[in-house]
C-alpha cells in the first residue's frame, strides 16, 4: 500500500473524536448508499415491470411480420425460401386479419378477426397455452368451421364452448349497396376461449382459419402477409435488417414486436430514466457532502500538509491523499448501497414482502428483474461523481504554501 492511501485510511477511519467533519462524511456515506439502494431496487421494478408488460403484448404477437404495402405478384414459393433464411427462424406463416362483427342473440361486437395457417398456429400464437374453456382446435371435420375468442368477448356475447356466433364482414359492401346483395357471411362454433393477459386481445380478437377469413374478408387467395416466430425475441431486429435488404420495401413492410407498441414501450422507456435520473440526484446531493467535508478536512490538516511538504511529498502525492479519501467516501457508500438494494430485492424474491392484487394487476406481487448493465452503470455513475467531488478540495490541498501551513508551529 503506497503511503498515500495509508494517510488517506487513517484521515477516514482513525478518528479520535467525533467532530463536525466526521458527521457530514457519514451523511455523505449514508446519502449514497440510500440514492444506489433506491437505484437499484427502483430498476429492477421498471425492469421487472416492463418484462412482464412485455410478455403480454407478445403472448399472440409475432416477433415479426412482413406486410404488402400494394397488391403484388410475388411469387409465393420465391418469398418462401427468402422468408427461411432468416437468421434464428423457428416458423412462419401467411396470415389475414381485419374488423368484422360478431352477432349471437341480438348481441353484437366489432372485432379483429385472424385468419390463420392451422400447422403453423402452435409454433407462431402458442394458442393452446392460453386456452381456458375448450381444446383451441379449428381443424375440426364439422360443416361449422370452429373459431376461438377471447374470454371477455365471450362474456360480451354470452357465449360458450361449442355455442355459434355469426360474423359479418365489411368487404364488398359496395356491391351490397349497389346490387342489394348480402355481405360476406359466416357461422362459427366457438372451439375454444383463451385468455391471453392482453384486455385489448380478450375483449376483440378471434381466430379462425386461413380460408374462411380470406372468404370473409376479401382476400380471395391471397394474404395480407406473414409472420415470423424466432427462437429468440432478441433477435427480431437484426432478422428485420436481414429481410430488408432481401425485400423490395416498396412491396414489403417490415415490423418488430417493438413496433407493434412503439409508443408504449417508448413512454415505458422514458419513465425509466426520468426514474434514474430522479434518483441519481440523491447521490449527487451526498457527492457534494464529500466536497464540503473534505474542503474543511483540508483546513484542519493544514500542517499535516505543511510538514508532509517540508518532507518532500510532492503536490501529485499530496493530490491523491485527498483523492482517495473521498474515493474511499464513494466506495464504502456505494458498497452498502449495493448490498442494502440486492437485500431489499432478495426479500421480495423469497417474502414477498410488496404483494399486489392478482384480480388488478394479474400478478400477485412485484416484479423484480436484476440486470449485470444496471449494476454497473449504478456504481459507475456514483465512482464517478464521488471523483469530481474529491477534485476540488484535492487541487487545493495539493496548492497549500508549506512555509506558511507550519510557520505557526
Amino acid at each position: 500500500m503506497s503511503y498515500e492511501k495509508f494517510i488517506a485510511k487513517r484521515y477516514l477511519l482513525s478518528k479520535h473524536k467525533i467532530n463536525f467533519i466526521t458527521i457530514i462524511s457519514f451523511i455523505s456515506i449514508t446519502g449514497i448508499t440510500l440514492g444506489v439502494a433506491a437505484l437499484i431496487v427502483v430498476l429492477s421494478v421498471f425492469n421487472g415491470f416492463g418484462s412482464l408488460v412485455t410478455s403480454f403484448l407478445m403472448n399472440f404477437d409475432p416477433h415479426l411480420r412482413v406486410e404488402y404495402k400494394v397488391e403484388s405478384n410475388e411469387d409465393y414459393n420465391k418469398l418462401k425460401s427468402m422468408l427461411n433464411l432468416t437468421p434464428d427462424l423457428k416458423a412462419f406463416a401467411p396470415f389475414v386479419s381485419g374488423k368484422v362483427l360478431a352477432f349471437n342473440q341480438g348481441i353484437t361486437e366489432v372485432i379483429s378477426l385472424k385468419g390463420i395457417e392451422l400447422k403453423n398456429a402452435d409454433a407462431i400464437y402458442g394458442i393452446k397455452e392460453s386456452i381456458l374453456f375448450g381444446k383451441g382446435e379449428l381443424n375440426q371435420n364439422d360443416e361449422t368451421p370452429g373459431i376461438i375468442i377471447g374470454l371477455r368477448l365471450a362474456d360480451k356475447l354470452q357465449v360458450l364452448v361449442d355455442d355459434t356466433v355469426t360474423i359479418i364482414s365489411p368487404a364488398g359492401i359496395e356491391k351490397v349497396i349497389t346490387q342489394f346483395g348480402m355481405p360476406n357471411t359466416q357461422r362459427f362454433v366457438v372451439r375454444g376461449i383463451f385468455s391471453s393477459q392482453n384486455n385489448e386481445y380478450d375483449e376483440g380478437l378471434a381466430f379462425c382459419s386461413l380460408d374462411e377469413a380470406q372468404y370473409l374478408l376479401g382476400y380471395r387467395k391471397s394474404y395480407q402477409g406473414f409472420e415470423i416466430k424466432l427462437n429468440n425475441s432478441a433477435n427480431s431486429f437484426n432478422a428485420k435488417t436481414f429481410l430488408s435488404s432481401k425485400l423490395d420495401e416498396n412491396i414489403f413492410e417490415i415490423n418488430t414486436w417493438y413496433d407493434f407498441h412503439k409508443e408504449l414501450y417508448s413512454v415505458m422507456q422514458i419513465e425509466r430514466w426520468v426514474a434514474y435520473i430522479l434518483l441519481s440526484l440523491i447521490i449527487a446531493v451526498a457527492t457534494f457532502n464529500i466536497l464540503g467535508s473534505l474542503s474543511m478536512s483540508v483546513i484542519e490538516k493544514k500542517r499535516d500538509i505543511g510538514i508532509l511538504r517540508s518532507m518532500g511529498s510532492q503536490e501529485k502525492s499530496i493530490l491523491k491523499i485527498f483523492m482517495y479519501e473521498g474515493i474511499m467516501i464513494g466506495l464504502i457508500g456505494t458498497g452498502l448501497g449495493v448490498l442494502l438494494g440486492y437485500f431489499i430485492c432478495f426479500l421480495q424474491f423469497q417474502y414477498n414482502i410488496y404483494p399486489l392484487d392478482p384480480t388488478q394487476y394479474k400478478i400477485d406481487s412485484l416484479p423484480l428483474e436484476l440486470r449485470i448493465g444496471d449494476f454497473f452503470v449504478i456504481t459507475g455513475v456514483s465512482l464517478l461523481l464521488s471523483l469530481f467531488a474529491s477534485l476540488i478540495p484535492a487541487k487545493r490541498a495539493a496548492k497549500v504554501d508549506a512555509l506558511q501551513a507550519i510557520k505557526w508551529e
